[in-house]
């Protein structure tokens, strides 16, 4: 192992810079290999554009004969890039993206070949979808699935493959991918956000959820990599000593780019520019080999595939520059971990930005609309949101080194904190005018256009205003940005939809709209008022307040994903038409088998660097130390043990140490033995009541009639059924 580990020090220590050339404007290549508006003007039909258009903007269906027209525009589009294959991309339930390519190539019984991608291959594929996690929905011998492409995701060139993204549904028609309930959400918050944004201007047809996403990562060399078996494996160290030199002198944030890091930055940019990828910033960040890239903002469907995306490309390019990408949380014990910053707003087809206030009172109230009622959300589904960001690696991270807490809170600076305050000591009832006066002037009308630095940043705050969107900080490095943009959606859909049919009520009662818009807001102000904090957000002082205050602090991921498949998450999710309760529950599952998984892989790993690796090394050592009070002891015959005193100390310490080592290993492997044996038992549990559900529901069936039949044995009856399927 230490040989392995020095030829790794030295292979990496004779690295050069991969050359990288960039002979042309970003400007120029920006979009190339997508196939965008301008592509498809290119190589498409007036009929198939002005189709695909329609259901970019308005989500209508594309008729089959027009499919024909628009795979054929595409194919051709695709082979003049260099494509030979295509397939359906997609983001299973795994955490990364999925593909199967297929080539543009059919033969005929004479011997001739051509290139053929017709419209049923580009609408629709069948992956197998009992091989991908599906939480029980897939039996192994129900094995069929459904990719079918999403048009609102322009598809791509990369390599010699047309990507087509797509969703990915099982043949009952339950999603098994991120990117289904994704769409769905987005679509309930288009019709909610619109119907409130109608309020202040009438022209409003759409209103569109905005991400730009910040992802952090470590770059190290991929032989140093390869001579760690735990990197390689669980992507982070699991033993290891700390070195000397940190973060403690907080001297590689915002430093002098690394040749060979920059390198692979200025790679990656070009990939992503023929991707339309908007990459803009790179940096270094706080953590010895760590990094950060960020985009422009996007729509937030196409925000989370170029998130996805990037991942697999950053993987590819550090490849050729002799890296490794670590996107785990925390690959490294004692400094920063990386997070993943969801940047979201709302944007209208008007051009306005529904979270940044403008220079009326009327834009301000439009600003404040939103924004309370984001607060408002985030309040009441705290829970379910922690719930979007738990997993066994996230949970390393949240709670030190910058990272923000477990427990969700909203930040959002001292002059709209005063903004807030100032609205919610306005009287009960209908304003008067000279109130309502006095509000628009000192509340309103003072909120500067420009909030982007009117006030410090807390870097503790999981969800923090800054300016003219929302950043969700919690979210980790490793995640998939549609589930945390999924329950955001839905949350404040379902809270405009509240707040709308508050106002109505109000306004049918003859109060003029401006006042119940401002008497709506200040209740929600008051009632929302616990999940804002200004403050540290480490440290035993805020998890007191938060208790006190009856906010969460779900540190673990089993724990906080159980509100995941609580009522009110069924409740939220399935009256948008997001996900039904079956899908719902195949999440929970797959997610608490994932984090089981993650642990056992990790718990593996440790007993196996221990017994092959520590404990050989320290036994080795230990016998060069035998071997020199041996040779002490024949120089200097008896006096040799006030000599080698130190020496023999150290021996019986690692006898002890080895002792302890093995002890603790062989009881994590029996703890882990006993978990199996449960899990195992769980599983053949529920197999067993699937198995036997036709049978209760035959018995429920008999026991209504029954009741219906025979009055007098109505209680009875009814409590045995409670009994029997309440057990």
């Amino acid at each position: 192992m230490a040989t392995l580990r020095f030829n790794a020090l030295k292979e990496t220590l004779s690295r050069k810079p991969i050359p990288v050339e960039e002979k042309v404007r970003r400007s120029e290549i920006f979009g190339k290999n997508v196939f965008g508006e301008f592509a498809m003007r290119q190589h498409l039909t007036k009929d198939s554009y002005k189709s695909v258009m329609d259901a970019i903007q308005n989500g209508s269906k594309i008729d089959r004969d027009l499919a024909d027209h628009i795979s054929t525009g595409m194919k051709e589009w695709a082979i003049a890039k260099g494509a030979t294959h295509y397939t359906h991309w997609f983001q299973p339930l795994t955490g990364s993206t999925a593909e199967k390519h297929d080539a543009f190539f059919e033969t005929f019984g004479d011997g001739t070949a051509i290139e053929k991608f017709n419209g049923g291959q580009l609408v629709q594929q069948e992956p197998d979808a009992s091989s991908f996690p599906n939480g029980g929905i897939r039996n192994t011998f129900e094995a069929r699935g459904y990719t079918a492409w999403d048009p609102t995701s322009p598809a791509f060139v990369w390599g010699t493959t047309l990507c087509i993204p797509t969703i990915f549904v099982s043949y009952t028609g339950e999603a098994l991918d991120y990117k289904t309930p994704l769409l769905r959400s987005l679509s309930a918050l288009d019709k909610a956000a619109t119907d409130v944004a109608k309020y202040f201007d009438r022209k409003v047809t759409k209103v569109t959820a905005t991400l730009g996403w910040e992802q952090e990562y470590f770059l190290i060399d991929s032989a140093l990599a390869s001579s760690r078996h735990d990197i390689m494996m669980s992507g982070r160290t699991l033993l290891g000593h700390a070195p000397a030199k940190g973060q403690q002198l907080d001297d590689h944030y915002f430093g002098s780019i690394p040749a060979r890091v920059l390198n692979f930055m200025r790679d990656l940019e070009t990939e992503c520019m023929y991707l339309g990828i908007p990459v803009k910033t790179r940096h270094n960040e706080v953590a010895p080999n760590q990094f950060e890239l960020a985009p422009i903002f996007e729509e937030a469907n196409l925000a989370v595939d170029h998130n996805s995306l990037i991942m697999d490309v950053m993987d590819k390019v550090a490849d050729r520059h002799n890296f490794k990408v670590l996107f785990h949380e925390k690959p490294f014990a004692n400094v920063n971990g990386s997070g993943k910053h969801n940047n979201w707003s709302l944007a209208t087809d008007t051009g306005s930005n529904l979270l940044s206030p403008g220079k009326t009172p009327m834009k301000n109230l439009q600003f404040l609309t939103f924004f309370v009622n984001t607060i408002k959300a985030v309040c009441d589904n705290e829970e379910i949101l922690r719930a979007t960001i738990a997993s066994a690696s996230n949970d390393h991270r949240l709670g030190a080194n910058e990272a923000p807490p477990a427990i969700i809170s909203v930040f959002i600076g001292s002059q709209l904190t005063k903004v807030l305050d100032e609205l919610e000591k306005v009287t009960d009832g209908k304003l008067s005018p000279e109130e309502k006066t006095d509000l628009k002037l000192n509340v309103v009308g003072k909120i500067p256009e420009i909030l982007l630095d009117n006030t410090d940043r807390n870097r503790t705050s999981p969800f923090a205003f800054t300016g003219n969107k929302f950043e969700f900080r919690a979210v980790g490095s490793t995640a998939n940005c549609a589930d945390p943009m999924t329950t955001l959606n839905a949350m404040v859909a379902k809270q405009l939809i509240e707040f709308k049919a508050e106002v109505d009520a109000l306004v049918a009662k003859k109060m003029k709209k401006d006042d119940a818009i401002f008497n709506v807001l200040r209740e929600y102000i008051k009632s929302s008022k616990k999940i804002r904090f200004e403050g540290d957000g480490y440290g035993q002082a805020w998890e007191d307040e938060a208790a006190k205050r009856g906010l969460s602090n779900n540190k673990s991921t089993p724990t906080a994903l159980q509100p995941k498949v609580s009522k009110k998450a069924i409740e939220l999710y399935t009256s948008l038409q997001i996900m039904n309760e079956v899908e719902i529950t195949a999440r929970y599952e797959i997610e608490i088998e994932d984090y089981s998984k993650e642990i056992q892989i990790e718990g593996r790993l440790i007993g196996d660097i221990a017994r092959n690796h520590v404990i050989p090394t320290a036994i080795a050592y230990q016998n060069v130390l035998i071997k020199n009070v041996k040779g002490l002891k024949e120089i200097y015959g008896e006096s040799f043990k006030e000599i080698a005193k130190e020496q023999m100390s150290i021996i019986e310490a690692i006898s002890n140490h080895i002792e302890n080592i093995n002890k603790a290993t062989g009881e994590m492997i029996e703890a882990r033995k006993k978990a199996n044996v449960i899990e195992e038992a769980t599983k053949r549990a529920h197999a067993y009541c699937d198995e036997v559900k036709p049978y209760f529901d035959v018995i429920r069936y008999h026991c209504d009639k029954l009741e219906l039949m025979v009055d007098d044995e109505i209680w009875p009856l009814t409590k045995y059924r409670e009994m029997l399927f309440t057990k």
